[in-house]
């Protein structure tokens, strides 16, 4: 046993678990925590923790979640003060919880004697993120702290993951306590497992379709369960169509990827073989409403079988005919097991045909983006994404008409390739969380690609690009619009506090466009070029690649893009509107009325 501070001991089950970055801002009721650190890393030739010093505590919560997303068994860590530090991460905690993702966030706190006195910065965080996480806690006896930190990494691991927040008052902090690090271990991960029988039965209900499809969901790629995935698909010969959040699941490129489904983050090929099916099997998928659109139309004529890991995920949107509670990677594991069987025997269903139609449609239904109009469409920028950018490249992306055409565009082959924020979708988010997924994968080419709005959101975080060296090339498309929101606004005819545009009077090289990003980006210590003529794209991708291996710091491509442009949506996956190649004139259209961002 060994006499150390609480700090210092959650500092030590930190480095326990596995933790190798955390991302955050000190301060006066954090800073034991803080001191913690530094004397371990002053304790050890290779100090443990890599510590990286955020702008925004919201910001450090993002880039928790960016390293967490971008590697599997990664758990992402965000520290702050107390007060507002724990209020800023509060939409941190809710996307990491909407996205089943966990990250710990920890949070100073006045002394334990004064939190009912209205301390200075003195708020009932936990109480605040209790909702948002799956354990929210105020440790109030110092010897406390080693169990809480312990039981904060086994919940964030089992079941459907999800985020956590540990409140450290600073006497607690402070104190000291027995503690034997070298004795200590995690705690063993509960996740329910399917069953023999139960996987049979579905594959009885699967084998008696003609048309069936998997919708794969982002709890396979959280299982690290992809390979069985794709041996799973080949095996059976059945399409899969990936959810945004499952996206890279499966290759684009793979004959059976059926492409996506949904209102907006969709392929038209995808829509149209959901539309077709007569089969569903959803596994590690919530059925989110982006996805599915109208109930009523997305499951007529289908049956479906849920599988997931969260009890009371199963019939949450709509009721299956089967579901089963698992683990996406121990259910895959049975689903390959017996599709093994099956092909010895000669019972799997022959769907040779049903998948050549899927691919037919998938060869022949695309959107246009070979535009060459000045100012400059956006179609073709992901056009050049796709042949500037190799098989490696990892995206990251949030909200907007810039995620929604990157989904029906771009061209994703690996999981976790595709880092985006489903259900929550921050505007701010892509800086902070694309610093994160470099800060865990350092060698990656990372794209993060944002709109104007959400680029201007979180920009000071690029200046943390700057000072710690963490590169990535950021895309940034300017229409100095609030693009979503003017597309929806077109239902009640108005065009209504969705512009960005303003006569710059220090920059009248912007035409109008109001901020001069690049010169914002430059002022952080970051690299940036802006391209006005589709011509220009290419080769200024390639010169940002090259900017990343000589600075070592965030690069922004600005796209310079015509001012309205609509994006094929809608309001059910039996009605996508696919607009004609001309700007918008301003006519409403209805059936975007609940097209929300």
């Amino acid at each position: 046993m060994s006499r150390m501070t609480a700090a210092r001991a959650a500092v030590e089950i930190l480095k326990k678990e596995g933790t190798t970055h955390l991302f955050g801002l000190p301060g006066a009721a954090i800073n034991p925590f803080y001191a913690a650190m530094r004397a371990e890393a002053i304790d050890n030739d290779t100090p443990g923790l890599t510590h990286v010093l955020a702008r925004h505590v919201e910001g450090a919560s993002h880039m928790a979640e960016g390293y967490t997303r971008s590697e599997h068994g990664n758990i992402g860590v965000c520290i702050g003060t107390s007060g507002p530090a724990g209020t800023d991460m509060i939409t941190g905690l809710y996307s990491a919880s909407a996205d089943s993702i966990p990250i710990l966030c920890i949070t100073g706190q006045a002394p334990v004697n004064k939190l009912h006195k209205e301390d200075f910065q003195a708020v009932d965080i936990a109480s605040v993120a209790r909702t948002l996480t799956k354990m929210a806690v105020t440790v109030l006896e110092p010897a406390q702290v080693p169990g809480t930190f312990q039981q904060a990494f086994h919940l964030m691991r089992s079941g459907r993951p999800g985020p956590v927040l540990i409140d450290l008052p600073i006497d607690v902090q402070m104190a000291e306590i027995e503690f034997d690090v070298d004795t200590y271990e995690p705690l063993p991960v509960y996740k329910p497992t399917a069953t023999f029988r139960q996987i049979e039965k579905a594959m009885a209900m699967l084998r008696a379709s003609e048309r069936p499809l998997i919708v794969a969901g982002g709890g396979i790629i959280n299982a690290d369960a992809c390979d069985l995935l794709v041996e799973f698909a080949e095996l059976t010969g059945i399409p899969v169509v990936p959810t945004l959040m499952g996206w890279g699941a499966i290759p684009d490129a793979h004959p059976l990827n059926a492409g996506m489904v949904g209102l907006q983050t969709s392929h038209r090929y995808g829509n149209e073989s959901m539309l077709a099916s007569d089969f569903v099997l959803g596994i590690g998928n919530r059925w989110a409403n982006r996805h599915t659109g109208d109930t009523e139309t997305y499951t007529a004529g289908r049956t479906f079988i849920h599988v997931d890991i969260e009890p009371t995920q199963i019939g949450r949107v709509f009721a299956p005919a089967y579901g089963i509670v698992s683990d996406a990677k121990a259910a895959l594991e049975l689903f390959v097991a017996v599709a093994r069987e099956g092909s010895h025997n000669d019972t799997l269903t022959d769907y040779r045909e049903w998948a050549h139609a899927c691919a037919d449609r998938k060869s022949t239904m695309h959107r246009r983006s070979d535009f060459d109009d000045i100012p400059i469409k956006p179609q073709r920028v992901y056009q050049e994404m796709n042949a500037v950018f190799d098989k490696d490249v990892r995206y990251v992306s949030t909200i907007g008409l810039s995620q929604i055409q990157a989904a029906q565009f771009l061209r994703v082959h690996r999981p976790r390739h595709w880092i985006n924020a489903g259900q929550a979708g921050p505007l701010g988010w892509t800086v902070p969380a694309a610093l994160g997924v470099a800060s865990a994968v350092p060698t990656a080419t990372v794209v993060a690609l944002s709109g104007d709005y959400d680029f201007q959101f979180m920009i000071e975080e690029l200046a943390v690009g700057a000072q710690f060296n963490i590169p990535y090339i950021h895309v940034v498309v300017n229409n100095a619009y609030l693009g979503l929101i003017r597309q929806a606004q077109r239902a009640f005819d108005m065009d209504y506090h969705v512009q960005l545009s303003f006569e710059n009077i220090n920059a009248p090289q912007m035409n109008g466009y109001g901020v001069d990003h690049v010169r914002v980006a430059e002022g952080l210590g970051c690299k940036a070029i802006r391209v006005s003529d589709p011509a220009g794209i290419r080769p200024a991708l390639e010169q940002a690649k090259a900017m990343l291996a000589q600075y070592r710091v965030p690069v922004v491509v600005e796209v310079i893009l015509e001012r309205v442009t609509n994006v094929a949506m809608g309001t059910s996956i039996d009605n996508v509107i696919e607009f004609d190649d001309i700007a918008e004139t301003h006519t409403a259209t209805t059936a975007l009325a609940n097209i929300l961002e």
